[in-house]
């Protein structure tokens, strides 16, 4: 399968924890990408960006600052409260790359930036197609059909899922049958997690989507 994407992706997910790093990662360094988290909460531990650095191979040069980044690892709106600020969509704007970057949201769709905006309404603005990142068990039906269409129903363009953990077919062909969507990729659980293999599992699960930038894919 061959999907042609813009040179800017947004990884969202159905939850926190379902694999939206990773999978960006393997995205990133497959493509020899850019990253960018625009939003980032629990900067006191170890954020997305340092993983992506750390884990996933790709140089700092490749990975751009957060616009927000708050300590505490809580929903966005409430981090930023803590610190007494507020988040505002129209100051998150994509960075100036010469090649693809994906982008990376923080928690799912419906996640509050403020008291009336989601990562849905950054999403929007940012306008770029959307890739779905889902767990492969049990729950993950309900979830990811409720996330592909609340991101459709708000305009956004969905690319399709991927699904992260021990493969499960009949999942698979209900997210398809009944989310009007594809499963782009099945990333099984990795027994290690070394930059070697973020390149290879990448190349091996998105080596048939296409990054058209400037004419030229890059994948």
């Amino acid at each position: 399968m061959s999907i042609d994407w813009s040179g800017r992706v947004f990884i969202t997910g159905t939850d926190t924890g379902v694999g939206k790093t990773l999978v960006a990662g393997m995205l990133v360094a497959a493509c020899a990408g850019c990253y960018w988290k625009p939003v980032q909460t629990g900067s006191d531990l170890e954020t997305d960006s340092a993983w992506v650095k750390r884990i996933c191979g790709v140089p700092s040069r490749r990975i751009y600052p957060e616009t927000y980044s708050f300590p505490e690892p809580v929903s966005p709106h409430l981090a930023a409260k803590w610190t007494g600020q507020r988040i505002d969509p129209l100051k998150i704007s994509w960075p100036e790359t010469e090649g693809p970057v994906i982008a990376e949201g923080a928690g799912g769709v419906m996640v509050p930036l403020n008291e009336k905006e989601f990562m849905l309404d950054l999403i929007l603005r940012l306008a770029a197609p959307v890739l779905v990142v889902a767990r492969s068990g049990l729950g993950t039906i309900n979830h990811t059909l409720l996330t592909v269409d609340r991101l459709r129903s708000g305009g956004a363009d969905v690319l399709g899922v991927v699904l992260n953990g021990e493969p499960n077919p009949e999942n698979k062909k209900a997210v398809e049958k009944y989310g009007g969507t594809n499963v782009v990729a099945e990333i099984d659980v990795l027994s290690e997690i070394t930059p070697e293999k973020i390149v290879s599992e990448g190349e091996r699960h998105f080596s048939g989507l296409r990054f058209c930038c400037c004419d030229t894919d890059l994948l």
